[in-house]
């Protein structure tokens, strides 16, 4: 190391900037981490209400083919899977039908300006054959 005189380091000297070019990239690496982190919760809850909806709709319309209401069933394997029956509908007859249900979920990481609520859909029943 050259100095100018005493005790005064050059204008080059370029002590300390490898920090904080370390500090520069583990914040930006941070970011990344807590974006994902927060996209990952809505993959993680659309995902979960998708299954749920599934569920449901082939519950309800297994029970609709024994006999029984399908949207109590429906809702109680909703409510199983940590999930609201948002909504039942059963076309058609016995021999012919299809159970359609809505549910939603509650997103657990808040994102401003993001729904706090995700809604799946799914469709199940016995079409005969032709």
């Amino acid at each position: 190391m050259s100095r100018l005189g005493p005790g005064r380091p050059r204008r080059d000297d370029h002590r300390g900037s490898g920090t904080m070019l370390v500090i520069g990239i583990l914040a930006v690496l941070i970011m990344v981490g807590a974006a994902a982190a927060l996209v990952s919760g809505y993959a993680v809850a659309a995902h979960g209400a998708r299954n749920a909806a599934d569920l449901a709709a082939l519950s309800g319309a297994q029970a609709r083919q024994t006999g029984a209401d399908p949207c109590p069933v429906a809702a109680d394997i909703a409510e199983r899977n940590h999930v609201r029956l948002a909504d039942c509908v059963v076309s058609g007859e016995d021999g012919d039908f299809v159970v359609a249900v809505t549910v939603e979920v509650t997103v657990r990481t808040r994102i401003p300006g993001l729904p706090t609520r995700l809604t799946q859909h799914a469709w199940a029943g016995v079409v005969p054959d032709r």
